[in-house]
């Protein structure tokens, strides 16, 4: 009897047209590197009494569909995430092609996300996708991933695939050594590790229906936070968390081959951090940063994602 084994799972998705509505075709293959993307239903104790000490039955509970897909950020399919994330791109070029994701946007768009299980069979599709959380560390080695974190409307269950013959990415991944990181332009260095979270704060409409599952989910207030880790070199992020003046930070990635990825946070505001000296070895400081909302552009930030896609 086969047995499922992750090494033969597979990833599709495809944007919506209508919420919850799995579109019949137009998906697209996907890498990833693991997932905790399902739907659960808890049971309900039974509190009556009367029958003795043995319980009644329990009664199901609402449905619960969400979890994590950890994916590479590559040059082409991170920009399905970065769309599920901000919304459609302003795309400029005639190849390469400049997609331009923005922050700020009223509405997000919803995914159809099916994972395949071949040898058991079991392919399970999860309709009405939003993206709640995208984040991911910057750091001198490793793989370099993406988390992202989505909130969905149910789970379908079948025995055949409901993607019919996915669309094939051509996989041109990014790596930490083609990373840097700018502050108002210029290069900032003594950089040891950062992390950046990018969250819609998703708010589920979890009206009364027969089947259980919510209604939608709306984003709310966005919010950017994130972290840098830098040698204690000079004092020029501590001015600046002194003073409260905000900065650019810009987190980009770029291949030889032309493709780049960068991820602009127009406003950042930094925390005075403790200067700690702990031993004999080189001093660090932390600085917890969050953005907000540029007053000349208008937005938090700005993904860019430039590549051989026409569009997304």
């Amino acid at each position: 009897m086969a047995r499922a084994q992750g090494a033969r799972a597979q990833m599709s998705l495809a944007f919506e047209t209508v919420y919850g509505t799995p579109p019949a075709g137009g998906y697209t293959k996907m890498p990833f590197a693991s997932t905790t993307l399902g739907a659960e239903q808890p049971l309900l104790n039974s509190e009556l009494l009367g029958y003795g000490r043995d319980p009644l039955a329990p009664i199901k509970d609402a449905v619960t569909a969400d979890g994590d897909v950890v994916v590479p950020i590559d040059a082409e399919a991170f920009g399905f995430w970065l769309k599920a994330a901000f919304g459609d791109p302003v795309t400029t070029g005639t190849g390469p092609w400049t997609h331009e994701f923005r922050s700020g946007a009223w509405s997000l768009p919803s995914l159809s996300i099916e994972t395949d299980m071949p040898e058991v069979p079991r392919y399970a599709i999860y309709s009405g996708c939003v993206l709640d959380q995208l984040n991911w560390q910057m750091q001198r080695s490793g793989l370099l991933t993406a988390t992202a974190r989505l909130v969905a409307q149910g789970e379908t269950i079948g025995t055949v695939s409901s993607a019919g013959t996915p669309a094939n990415i051509d996989l041109k991944r990014f790596g930490h050594f083609n990373g840097s990181i700018t502050r108002n332009g210029a290069a900032l260095g003594n950089v040891v590790s950062a992390q950046i979270t990018y969250a819609n704060n998703l708010d589920r409409i979890e009206t009364i229906r027969a089947d259980g599952r919510i209604d939608g989910a709306d984003p709310s207030i966005a919010a950017l936070t994130g972290s840098i880790e830098v040698r204690f070199a000079d004092s020029t992020l501590v001015t600046q968390a002194i003073t409260g003046d905000p900065c650019a930070l810009e987190f980009s990635y770029a291949l030889p081959s032309g493709e780049s990825f960068s991820f602009t946070v127009h406003a950042v505001y930094l925390p005075r951090p403790r200067i700690e000296i702990s031993g004999p070895q080189g001093v660090q400081a932390t600085f917890d940063w969050q953005a907000a909302r540029d007053s000349i552009l208008g937005r938090m930030c700005t993904a860019t994602l430039i590549n051989d896609r026409e569009e997304y």
